[in-house]
């Protein structure tokens, strides 16, 4: 493909891209072809020869499309959000168009740059202590990520290797093994997997901290404080904890404060219990004032991440990560073989934030976030989080009016819902609504996860997505009642 033929083609996929945002509304949600579907619609084998382009382009439509599940839809009310915008479209394709492994300052330095002054801007936007900033007092930064299961893997390869730092400081090689077989990290039982499955990779005990419903499933200090203390007096070593704003389960928000005060005693010790923030989707809605407040105890908190790409209008991958000190990441993950140095990296002038990651390449993720912070402000990304928050309290109004059928399991908190439907008693209203949940997704007019939190099955319901209005909530509420009120009617009967 030449240049001629390029611009022929492009213009072509952005006139079908914009098609497709303008009409995803009347797609099915979620793709209804079946596992396997794609390989004998494809060859066995690569092409020895190049394909011509309008080959290729005919498949996109006949044999991608069809098993496409369209998060854009906004029926879609499942899972959190995974958001895109014309901007980060953009900002895309100029990525790509410089492409490059990007791990040093020299291999491009604009991108270094832009994602230190962008991740600045997106802290003060969302309220962060000051330490989280690159010129903040305790020398603390931002570094953009694929994902939140990245950045807690990252952040606790970090917590790991600060606290062995601390406490085998005087100890021989194989009493700092002995120390490092008995560490845990620690997350609630509403926490994302992936502070599980991060333990599970670096080889490390996880204990799950139990929440309750009187709690509202957050996790508190006084849990926090009683786990820490039974496993210390086990001999364990307790050196991490993922603390949530936002579980994915019911977005509940844990305890921050109470969690401050429980880790209090050894906190700045060699003691000290590394506390990880995962805000990964609910994060966005710090940049409402009106949750400016939660971020006051994080200024005790060691690191912080949310994904912009899920709420925020930036397409994925876009994992926003902020540390109290930046030392404490490239302590733990630095690395310098001959081939990567250069004078800027060895007089220490610039940042190389392949030295705050896991991988040694990096995208040009800071470019999506540059344009949609300029081209949206904050007042309109703003606007667009309040649109989701309103939407869930609606649902939730409606839900709440049919007290016959419904009960509210979570109340509406940053744009998700949960409920179940009535029953005699927990059995039957588990059954109930595990009924309702599997007709809905099966019909395939919306699409809703659910969730069984302490043995409760529960439908979850997200308004997040960029396109849902009133009347998508309207629409979603009437077919919940029909279904159900059709569904007590049969019962009723037999």
């Amino acid at each position: 493909m030449d240049s001629a033929e390029f611009r022929e083609a492009a213009r072509t996929a952005i006139d079908e891209i914009t098609d497709y945002y303008d009409n995803v509304s009347s797609q099915r949600v979620v793709s209804d072809v079946k596992p396997g579907y794609l390989r004998p619609l494809l060859p066995s084998s690569a092409p020895l020869e190049g394909e011509s382009w309008s080959d290729i382009h005919a498949d996109i439509e006949s044999k991608i499309l069809p098993g496409i599940t369209h998060w854009a839809n906004p029926r879609f009310m499942a899972f959190f959000p995974c958001s895109s915008s014309y901007p980060a479209a953009l900002a895309e394709m100029y990525s790509n168009t410089f492409n490059g492994a990007h791990f040093n300052w020299i291999c491009s330095p604009a991108v270094t740059e832009l994602e230190t002054i962008v991740m600045d801007w997106l802290a003060k936007a969302l309220g962060l202590p000051e330490c989280y900033l690159s010129g903040g007092s305790t020398h603390g930064g931002g570094v953009i990520h694929g994902s939140a299961s990245e950045a807690i893997l990252t952040v606790m390869c970090a917590a790991r290797d600060k606290y062995l730092a601390a406490v085998t400081k005087d100890m021989d090689e194989d009493a700092v093994w002995e120390v490092r077989s008995k560490l845990v990290a620690l997350g609630s039982a509403g926490s994302h997997s992936s502070t599980k499955k991060a333990a599970q990779v670096l080889g490390v005990r996880f204990v799950s901290i139990p929440v309750t419903e009187e709690d509202g499933f957050a996790m508190t200090g006084r849990a926090v404080a009683k786990t820490v203390a039974e496993l210390r007096a086990r001999g364990l070593e307790p050196f991490y904890l993922t603390a949530t704003m936002g579980t994915t389960d019911v977005c509940a928000v844990d305890d921050f404060a109470g969690i401050v005060e429980a880790l209090s005693p050894t906190a700045g010790t060699e003691k000290d219990i590394w506390v990880h923030v995962d805000a990964a989707y609910a994060g966005s809605a710090l940049l409402l004032e009106e949750n400016q407040p939660l971020t006051t105890p994080m200024a005790d908190f060691h690191s912080f991440n949310f994904n912009p790409h899920k709420w925020m209008l930036t397409t994925f991958d876009c994992s926003a990560v902020w540390v109290r000190s930046r030392a404490w990441l490239i302590q733990s993950l630095s690395i310098k073989p001959p081939y990567l140095r250069n004078q800027f990296s060895d007089n220490e002038l610039v940042t190389d934030y392949r030295d705050w990651q896991i991988p040694l390449g990096r995208r040009f993720r800071s470019l999506k976030l540059w344009f949609v912070l300029r081209s949206y402000g904050i007042r309109g990304l703003q606007a667009h989080i309040r649109n989701g928050v309103t939407l869930g309290e609606s649902l939730q109004n409606k839900l709440a009016s049919r007290p016959d059928l419904f009960t509210i399991f979570t109340s509406a908190r940053f744009g998700l819902v949960t409920f179940r439907v009535k029953g005699a008693d927990e059995a039957e209203i588990n059954a109930r609504t595990e009924e309702l949940y599997e007709w809905v997704n099966r019909t395939g007019e919306f699409y809703l996860t659910s969730t069984v939190v302490n043995d409760k099955f529960a439908i979850r319901v997200c308004t997040g997505v960029e396109r849902v209005r009133e009347e998508h909530v309207q629409r979603i509420f009437d077919v919940l009642v029909e279904r159900t009120e059709a569904d007590l009617g049969k019962a009723s009967k037999q």
